[in-house]
């Protein structure tokens, strides 16, 4: 079966390292927003600050960073990337026991780490690239999704479990070994990875910044899954702070059912991960990026209907499980699509410029979202992105038409 077909020892070390960083991740989930209430005492205001100007910020940091990543060897980048992530995470505890922690700090981390992902991404996405046969990839894709899935519901629930023994510092602890053991497995990966070949005069010219930008822009159906994804993402993400109000501030859910609704879902992500190498086999990959694709925007609507007691739970599980579900299932064949539509020499910088893209639609969308719960409250906020997330398939690209035969020229007459 495709789902297990074997992709290589280099694939495995790949592999393990996403996995070993994944779940230290889901540890951490949420760590530095619960470090700045717990034990900085910070604002609504600052935390909303933390969630949403940290990674902006580090969107910001990563547009120089897609030439460097593109005309250089991958492996070393994502080690790079890894040690990094794994140095500004571990400032925190250190931070922490010295008595020197402060929301500044706390703000830098989440900037140099939002900006060492986007990095880390683009030089991972190039290398598997090179790692895998073309027909492999979107299997390697799917495992590196139903990892993350994996990982999310699992997690969570554990680092609150370990933040409530330990402390609020010590799943940053684990967040931050995950990344050493992650630079440790991609260091493990065997061969000599040559050098990029980019068939550019002056790579480092001013212009390459934008490559990525123009390669989406001059391919009418990545720019259209691009701006797809930048809506669809950014209208689910935006829903997160607004269901919390309404969860726990209106509703009185307590926070272990909170925290069951969004957890348990994810394990439906293992489902559709698994489910996308044989779908595609089976009924092609336009037609499921178009298919499921608008599954996955159909359901957030339901989010407004949550009432109080089990009812409720029920309704955010289903919701959250019906859209988690279709979007493990999209992500990968979406990956591995834009993968196949990209030159090897501009891969690093479209998937910087895609990362940037989606990540500055979720902090707009969820800034937006939540103006518009502050005057009108968190359900009414809901349904309007449910209604608008509703329009997002209009978006995506339509199958090309077959050309039409020419009319045989009618028969002369003498």
């Amino acid at each position: 079966m495709a789902g297990r077909r074997r992709l290589g020892r280099q694939f495995g070390w790949l592999w393990a390292a996403y996995a070993v960083s994944a779940y230290g991740s889901g540890l951490g989930f949420g760590a530095l927003p619960l470090i700045a209430v717990l034990v900085l005492h910070a604002s609504p205001a600052e935390v909303s600050a933390l969630s949403a100007v940290g990674p902006a910020v580090g969107a910001l940091i990563a547009v120089p960073l897609a030439p460097w990543v593109e005309f250089r060897r991958k492996r070393p980048v994502m080690i790079a990337t890894d040690l990094v992530r794994c140095a500004a995470m571990a400032s925190v505890p250190a931070a922490y026991a010295l008595g020197r922690l402060g929301f500044a700090h706390l703000l830098a981390v989440s900037a140099v780490v939002a900006a060492a992902k986007i990095a880390f991404g683009a030089a991972g996405g190039a290398h598997l690239k090179a790692l895998v046969r073309p027909e492999d990839l979107l299997v390697a894709n799917a495992r590196f999704e139903s990892t993350n899935w994996s990982s999310i519901a699992v997690g969570p629930p554990l680092g609150g479990a370990a933040i409530g023994l330990f402390g609020p510092v010590v799943t940053v602890i684990a967040d931050a070994a995950g990344y050493l053991l992650s630079a440790l497995g991609i260091a493990a990966i065997r061969g000599r990875e040559e050098a990029p070949r980019t068939g550019e005069r002056n790579p480092a010219r001013a212009g390459a910044l934008l490559d990525g930008w123009r390669h989406i822009a001059g391919d009418p159906e990545l720019r259209a899954l691009h701006l797809n994804t930048m809506l669809v993402s950014g209208l689910i993400m935006a829903t997160e702070p607004l269901l919390a109000v309404l969860l726990l501030r209106q509703l009185h859910f307590p926070p272990w059912q909170y925290a069951l609704a969004f957890a348990a879902p994810c394990l439906g992500g293992l489902l559709g991960s698994r489910l996308a190498p044989r779908v595609v086999a089976r009924h092609g990959r336009h037609r499921v990026l178009r298919t499921v694709g608008t599954l996955r925007a159909v359901w957030l609507i339901g989010l407004a209907l949550v009432r109080p007691g089990v009812v409720g739970l029920v309704t955010v599980m289903a919701v959250e499980l019906a859209i988690i579900v279709n979007m493990s299932l999209y992500t990968p064949v979406l990956a591995t699509y834009r993968l196949e539509r990209t030159p090897a020499h501009l891969v690093a910088r479209t998937l910087t410029a895609w990362s940037i893209g989606q990540q500055a639609a979720i902090a707009l969308c969820t800034a937006l979202a939540g103006l518009l719960a502050d005057l009108t409250g968190p359900r009414t906020a809901l349904t309007v992105v449910g209604l608008i997330v509703l329009a997002t398939p209009l978006l995506l690209p339509r199958p090309a038409r077959a050309p039409q035969p020419e009319p045989e020229p009618a028969p002369s007459r003498s």
